[in-house]
């Protein structure tokens, strides 16, 4: 059989009706999935990133890359929500793209999803880490420098050593967020929607109190000049292509509304509730996330944000608002592990798909009968992510989940055409406007940010890919339940 074999929808939408103790529980309705989805989308990117990538690439126009990036997300998050609704079962883009383009570009895909779940998870927990160990400074205690940071960071082309051993704070949050996946998509459903809140409060809270203290002159110029490549700096900076390069880096921010699609299975009426879930959590955050841009580069000056915690240093330099910068510490400590959660959730979800079409091992997709999670994909998955964002820097993590965001993205504005033309007539709750407009302009808008990423995050692609093909044409082709005509879940 080709290499690309389509799943049948049919297929796709009897799994989608399957009930019993060895399939997902259907528990989640519009706020849980909503609120999932926010606690994907605000993390590392809003308390993290948004100082980080003015610091070093767009200065006071990282708003602009902000808004480059969420425009482009708005044409996927619509191009999701349609197959999200008409095919809803767990696997995201990886699903939707199995029974649009074929088995092998399903395969790329899902592949490529693991450097954006399990690498932004790593990511997440890195810029926790940074916030968690600011928090118990102000506590009067903290944790070595040679324990809580990274041993390694990057110069622009290679890793560099930097005298620590390990960050173990980043480790042990992605475990704890594990063993909370593992006890149930109900429990942890309700812990998500508690952190969520909390961590919106003190997004609502720094912007208020903060525009108070806006300084406007810092804003100025808005786009910073351009400073060339040179030596010490490979890459160059500031101008508009700094903007573009910034909204690249900072797109694997958005990533969270994606994880609502992984939950399509676990889903209340998904025909009605993903789209809403999909479109409300990407639009709140777009919102939150130009209010932050706006705060954080106008009470501190750009180049002064460069750091592991940019929004509570710059909370806490300014006198009025010492008081908010360990309120901030003690919420972002509890409420970026949300995102962890999210992101977890996303990737043993599609481990747990894969597993089902015999691209993965059985183990991948056996679930606990009594918590009727997938424990094994939990428990791989919170490793390796845990191991990662122990090891290495946020700002190479989050180029590398970038890169991998905006490939699936690119892949899903390109499955909803392909569906329109060859499948017509199929059932759709939710249908993209002005689909022929929308998703050439979702995959255009991709290629746009990709071509913007660091050159040496395509080399750690093309390496990651190459991995992925040793693996598919070693296991997957031959186990393959497509291939064998098998439509049955593995056990």
């Amino acid at each position: 059989m080709s290499l690309f074999t389509k799943k049948p929808i049919e297929v796709l939408l009897a799994q989608a009706s399957e009930d019993g103790e060895h399939t997902l529980r259907r528990s989640l309705g519009v706020p849980s999935l909503t609120l999932l989805g926010i606690g994907g989308v605000i993390g590392g990117g809003i308390f993290v990133l948004t100082g980080q990538q003015a610091a070093i690439n767009a200065g006071p126009a990282i708003v602009l890359s902000f808004v480059l990036a969420g425009i482009v997300c708005i044409f996927a998050a619509m191009c999701y929500a349609e197959l999200a609704a008409m095919i809803p079962v767990s696997g995201s883009a990886y699903t939707y793209t199995y029974a649009t383009l074929g088995e092998f570009v399903a395969w790329l895909i899902a592949w490529d999803l693991i450097l954006e779940y399990g690498l932004a998870a790593a990511t997440v927990s890195a810029g926790w880490a940074g916030h968690f160990n600011d928090m118990l400074k102000g506590f009067g205690v903290g944790i070595p420098a040679a324990w809580s940071s990274a041993p390694f960071t990057f110069d622009g082309n290679h890793l560099v050593e930097t005298g620590s051993y390990l960050n173990l704070p980043a480790m042990c949050i992605v475990f704890l967020m594990g063993v909370v996946l593992i006890s149930g998509i109900t429990h942890s459903a309700l812990v998500n929607n508690l952190i969520v809140s909390l961590k919106v409060l003190v997004v609502l809270a720094v912007i208020a109190f903060g525009f108070a203290h806006i300084r406007p002159d810092l804003w100025h110029p808005l786009i910073p000049a351009r400073i060339e490549p040179t030596a010490a700096d490979p890459l160059g900076h500031y101008g508009y292509r700094g903007i573009l390069t910034a909204a690249g880096v900072i797109f694997f921010a958005y990533i969270g509304f994606e994880a609502v699609s992984t939950a399509a299975q676990e889903a209340k009426n998904p025909q009605k509730t993903m789209p809403i879930a999909i479109l409300l959590s990407l639009g709140i955050c777009t919102v939150l996330y130009l209010l932050m841009s706006l705060v954080i580069t106008g009470i501190m000056p750009y180049s002064q944000l460069n750091n592991e915690a940019p929004v509570a240093i710059a909370l806490g330099a300014i006198p009025g608002l010492a008081w908010l910068r360990q309120a901030v510490n003690i919420a972002v400590a509890i409420g970026l592990a949300s995102t962890i959660l999210s992101l977890l959730y996303g990737q043993s979800r599609i481990f747990y798909s894969m597993s089902r079409d015999g691209l993965l091992p059985p183990m991948f997709g056996r679930v606990n009968p009594k918590t009727r999670t997938p424990v094994w994909g939990t428990v791989i998955t919170s490793f390796c992510a845990g191991i990662v964002g122990g090891l290495f820097p946020i700002s190479v993590l989050g180029e590398l989940v970038s890169m991998g965001t905006l490939l699936a993205f690119g892949l899903i504005c390109a499955g909803v055409m392909y569906l329109r033309i060859s499948q017509p007539d199929l059932p759709r709750s939710f249908k993209t406007p002005f689909v022929w407009v929308t998703a050439p302009l979702g995959i255009g808008g991709c290629i746009f940010l990709i071509s913007g990423l660091p050159g040496p995050t395509w080399l750690r692609l093309f390496i990651w890919m190459a991995i992925g093909m040793v693996v598919y044409f070693g296991y997957a082709y031959w186990h393959s339940r497509a291939r064998e005509k098998l439509t049955v879940p593995a056990e």
